[in-house]
């Protein structure tokens, strides 16, 4: 557990050779902050992306990040299954994992108290995060914006005085803002899993490695899924999350998300080649060590 939170002096000084990480963002987001957990002993560089979209362009390119850092299930709002199917498309793999717990906290600039707001600007997931909190609050007007730490950023460089933001005490430390409602989250063990990304044309598999992800179809026909269950716990294996999508085209079709860790002496290679016989589209999505939970 981390008691300690990244801080802005952390830019600070970075050196040419720090590891640049493109988050979905800007600095100050909670991809920032789990960019800065999972990095704890390396310099890195935040590159901004608008969309996940972008993120997965622009890790697939090479030109601009080393790597990337995604966010892919909360334990409040449940899978980003979005995000799933970006990553089944790409040349991406998964090399790492970060767990966050997510923090939200309204802000403003200094002397600014909330009978003097008019509205609230933040994503739509934080306003939604804490809405108990802010629906003590009738008069305020909630304003969806693209990031939470953008909404902070636009506080401070136009200086609004009528304007909070919702969103990380990174975010406030970053641009100067004053914290007038902390830990308004509704509910308070809310965590986000990070996934951290990396393009197959660089990859380099770690020699300690775990956990696997992976996705996959199956025939449409009874006992398909639990055939491929069966034989990964044959294998040893401990699943620890299953998720399917519809197959777009293939009415009632279903693709597989899993994620399992490796126990025992049996490698996830046997298991994988176990299966691969009774699935179809086998995709290995990563193979990596399982992630740190942090809370601050």
């Amino acid at each position: 557990m981390i008691q300690s939170q990244p801080s802005y002096n952390t830019y600070q000084n970075i050196a040419h050779t720090a590891r640049k990480v493109v988050i979905q963002g800007y600095e100050g987001a909670f991809h920032d902050m789990a960019a800065q957990m999972y990095y704890q002993k390396e310099d890195i560089q935040v590159v901004p992306a608008n969309t996940f979209e972008d993120l997965v362009a622009m890790l697939e390119k090479g030109e601009v990040a080393d790597v990337g850092l995604m966010a892919i299930e909360n334990t409040v709002a449940g899978s980003l299954m979005y995000n799933y199917d970006l990553l089944r498309n790409s040349k991406l793999q998964i090399i790492g994992e970060v767990y966050l717990r997510i923090k939200q906290n309204l802000m403003t600039l200094p002397g600014v108290k909330i009978e003097d707001l008019k509205e609230v600007h933040s994503h739509y997931m934080a306003l939604r995060q804490c809405s108990a909190f802010l629906n003590q609050y009738p008069h305020l007007k909630l304003v969806e914006t693209i990031d939470t730490a953008l909404s902070a950023k636009e506080i401070k460089e136009n200086q609004l005085t009528h304007v909070g933001a919702v969103g990380s005490t990174l975010a406030a430390e970053i641009y100067g803002l004053e914290i007038i409602g902390e830990g308004i989250e509704t509910n308070k063990k809310n965590f986000t899993r990070f996934l951290v990304l990396q393009s197959n044309d660089q990859l380099n598999i770690p020699e300690t490695v775990d956990k696997v992800s992976l996705c996959f179809s199956i025939n449409h026909e009874v006992g398909s899924l639990y055939k491929v269950l069966a034989v990964l716990a044959a294998y040893n294996v401990n699943l620890t999350k299953i998720q399917s999508t519809p197959i777009v085209g293939k009415p009632w079709e279903y693709q597989f998300f899993v994620d399992f860790a490796v126990e025992g002496k049996v490698s996830y290679e046997q298991a994988l080649s176990a299966i691969a016989p009774i699935t179809s589209d086998l995709k290995v999505m990563g193979a990596y060590s399982k992630g740190l939970h942090h809370e601050y």
